[in-house]
């Protein structure tokens, strides 16, 4: 009776090893799959609730860069009652991440209460906007920007759907913005597309995206990005010059003063990886744009090198700086992608 035991026993050992041998050759992602997730709630449910703060990767990138990372942690470090929310589009087709992916920034990221992390389905996504139709007609391959271009979209859609903050993923949070309707001037008279905020179902977003397919052109850098922000700004507003760091309201939108998100302007923003006498304490600001579109060089935080960028990452994604810069080279290159502008 025992002999019997113990041989079907081994049966069912050989059956299980046959199976678990089986379902990686065909899956190839039985340990190297995405974390898994906290919570059983998809993107809907999260972005319905209205008060998401959003990032967006529409490369084809399957693991986000340190700065990527050092945004979303410092968001969340910045809204601990609010979803922060990281969709990606190299997401979009498996969940499987590279058989070479160290996971170091979804692991990081994974362990932060808060922070969800989704792939990207555009069609999906501009389903009952009007930015559908001109979607599903386009020939992708033969647009200029298009990375820039689908990001743009991809942003206004979706604040329009569910409402909340989006940002790119160059930006560090250092305190929360207290407007639910607003704008960021990149310089006076000009508003930038790379922080916004509004609540759901917004008029002014529907004219944008009813704007950006009428006046569509990816030929014109920024055309469907800031310059469509600007112009459409313009059409509801009388835009005045800021006076002193004080920000202008117009209806029921706020248009928020360049110190809030911008204090370094672009031709400047190699500031960020000098040294200063005495940090800058930014006091006038909500979140920092680090400008990495304008990174050529691919600049990045040294560790010990004591620049600005280097301290902000100390104070606010102490993970990211701990566990991506920390590491045996203690260099961080510079990483373009369509959220950085």
């Amino acid at each position: 009776m025992l002999k019997e035991v113990q041989l079907s026993l081994l049966v069912i050992l050989l059956l299980s090893c046959g199976f678990f041998y089986h379902l990686t050759l065909k899956s190839s992602c039985l340990f190297s799959c995405l974390p898994h997730y906290r919570s059983q709630q998809g993107p809907e449910d999260l972005l319905g609730k209205g008060h998401s703060i959003v990032f967006l990767e529409t490369s084809e990138r399957t693991e986000p860069s340190p700065l990527v990372s050092c945004a979303v942690e410092s968001a969340a470090k910045v809204y601990p009652e609010r979803p922060v929310i990281l969709f990606m589009k190299g997401l979009s087709r498996s969940l499987q991440l590279p058989p070479n992916s160290t996971h170091t920034a979804f692991s990081l990221l994974s362990a932060i209460d808060n922070v969800f992390v989704f792939p990207l389905d555009m069609q999906r996504l501009f389903e009952d906007t009007p930015l559908f139709s001109w979607y599903t007609h386009i020939n992708i391959s033969a647009q200029r920007n298009w990375l820039h271009v689908s990001s743009d979209a991809s942003r206004l859609a979706i604040i329009w759907k569910y409402g909340g903050v989006y940002m790119d993923t160059d930006i560090i949070s250092i305190r929360p913005i207290p407007e639910e309707n607003f704008l960021a001037a990149q310089a006076s008279r000009y508003s930038s597309n790379g922080v916004f905020g509004f609540l759901p179902r917004h008029a002014f977003l529907w004219e944008c995206m009813e704007n950006f397919v009428e006046h569509y052109n990816s030929h014109i850098w920024g055309n469907q990005g800031p310059d469509l922000m600007t112009r459409m700004l313009r059409l509801w507003c009388r835009l005045e010059d800021f006076q002193e760091v004080s920000d202008l309201r117009c209806l029921n939108l706020s248009f928020l003063h360049p110190q809030r998100f911008y204090p370094i302007s672009y031709p400047e923003w190699r500031r960020y990886y000098e040294v200063w006498n005495t940090d800058p304490s930014f006091n006038d600001s909500y979140a920092l744009h680090l400008w990495n579109y304008m990174n050529k060089e691919g600049r990045g935080v040294v560790r010990g090198s004591n620049t600005l960028v280097e301290n902000l990452y100390r104070e606010h994604c102490p993970r990211t700086y701990r566990d991506l810069v920390q590491g045996p080279d203690g260099l961080v290159t510079g990483e373009l992608g369509p959220g950085h502008k």
